[in-house]
């Protein structure tokens, strides 16, 4: 009777099976950043958790990220609380900012989004009660996720840098001979357009928090009239690429044609050829690397951040659907343009996010035949590039005619699978709409 409510048939919330699965989750990523902490301190630098404990009172690595965290807590507030909680965030800034020039410290701000984030916090535990409690206590959490996702994305890639000294870079250097050498064709691409394109991709590179915040912002614009969050949204895909990308950094270490193939790589790199002259085919080896340049390349993570602000765009109107194309266009060219990414990681990423995305579709909505399948197939795909380019990176430089175009029709069937599965939950979760009532003619007196 204890696993009961009212003597009812419904369970207890604490042993429903998705908030026993949450919490799991929970303790399972506190877990994780104690275990990231401890490692990151064993290699003398401060982990996830010391380095966001700081910048409550010390200056922030960026203040962006704080900020656009807090923008994500403030869909559950009303408008007069959103206005409250930003004038008190900047006022705190500043405070923050006239000490540290008074006494000659590193100026940044950021500060005042992460104490309000904090402050509202403690007021989900102090002053709210049920599913008030429960909506500011969600706020909050995905703000904080989205900080610490970007500190355990620093400890991960200095994890990499020093558990592998070993990188792959030939191999994947030899299968993208199959994909026509993209990243050296478009860095001279890049080169030619001069200061400005360069500028440009720049920007858009290092600001890609920003269009994820304006997509998630446009999906999340209901919560506070509706006291609740939709069931899938761009942040949850975002997290979850962000969580198991660097797993893969671990099996399949490469740090990209800029560092193996280019001067950037110093002593370390195998040739100056990047972007002028495409490495020759050879038998391809593990060659060691420093102890500090991240191996992270495979897959490409801001493709795939890309590629899932362009999916989440799409039910947006023309502006959002815009900005979604752009951004994963732009981050094409400056991943490939900038020498951070082969074309292989670039098709591997876009698998990657097709997968994770319909995986958090179907969990979301339930499992059927056809997310099962998709799953899998995006997942059997993923693994068999991986394979390929470890594996069979001679051959497909030997006959690039036949595995190029099996490499992008791969990579298109998963692309086709997903809008076709998307298509068909879309169809299945519109609500029904019953026609009106036809009026039936009145009789009239005669």
């Amino acid at each position: 009777m204890l696993a009961r409510i009212d003597g009812g048939d419904e369970p207890a919330a604490w042993r429903r099976p998705r908030v026993v699965l949450w919490a799991a989750v929970s303790v399972v990523a506190l877990g994780f950043l104690v275990a990231l902490e401890i490692a990151a301190r064993g290699y003398g630098v401060p982990g996830p958790i010391t380095a966001q404990a700081r910048e409550v009172i010390f200056a922030p690595a960026s203040g962006t990220v704080l900020y656009a965290s807090m923008t994500l807590m403030l869909v559950v507030l009303t408008w007069r609380q959103r206005f409250i909680a930003v004038g008190a965030a900047v006022g705190i800034d500043l405070v923050f900012w006239l000490v540290r020039w008074a006494v000659g410290a590193e100026m940044m701000f950021g500060n005042g989004a992460l104490w309000v984030t904090l402050a509202c916090a403690v007021i989900a535990v102090t002053r709210r009660t049920g599913r008030e409690r429960i909506l500011l206590l969600q706020g909050v959490g995905l703000a904080l996720l989205l900080v610490a996702g970007r500190k355990t994305g620093y400890t991960w890639l200095l994890i990499t840098s020093k558990t592998r000294p070993m990188v792959l870079d030939p191999y994947v250097a030899a299968a993208d001979h199959a994909l026509g050498n993209p990243s050296w064709v478009a860095g001279r691409i890049v080169e030619a357009t001069g200061s400005v394109g360069a500028h440009v991709l720049d920007w858009v590179y290092v600001q890609l928090a920003v269009a994820a915040v304006v997509v998630a912002l446009y999906q999340l614009r209901n919560v506070a009239a509706e006291r609740r969050f939709p069931g899938h949204h761009l942040v949850r895909t975002f997290l979850v690429i962000g969580l198991l990308g660097p797993a893969i950094y671990m099996v399949f270490p490469v740090v990209g044609p800029i560092f193996a193939y280019g001067a950037d790589g110093g002593q370390w790199a195998l040739a100056d050829l990047w972007p002028n002259t495409p490495p020759p085919v050879g038998t391809p080896q593990p060659i060691p690397f420093d102890e500090v340049t991240p191996r992270n390349c495979m897959p490409s993570l801001h493709t795939a951040w890309a590629t899932a602000i362009f999916l989440h765009s799409r039910k947006g109107p023309w502006a959002l659907r815009f900005l979604g194309t752009f951004w994963l266009i732009t981050t094409l060219g400056a991943t490939l343009g900038f020498g951070y990414h082969y074309g292989a990681d670039i098709v591997a990423g876009v698998v990657f996010t097709l997968t994770i995305d319909a995986a958090m579709r179907s969990f979301d909505r339930g499992w059927d035949r056809q997310g099962i399948r998709l799953v899998c197939h995006g997942t059997a795909v993923f693994i068999a590039l991986l394979a390929s380019y470890r594996y069979l990176s001679v051959e497909m430089a030997g006959h690039p005619w036949v595995f190029g175009p099996l490499v992008v029709l791969a990579m298109a069937s998963v692309a086709y699978g997903y809008a076709r599965a998307t298509r068909r939950w879309d169809r299945q979760d519109e609500p029904v709409r019953l026609p009106a009532p036809r009026r039936e003619a009145q009789p009239e007196l005669v």
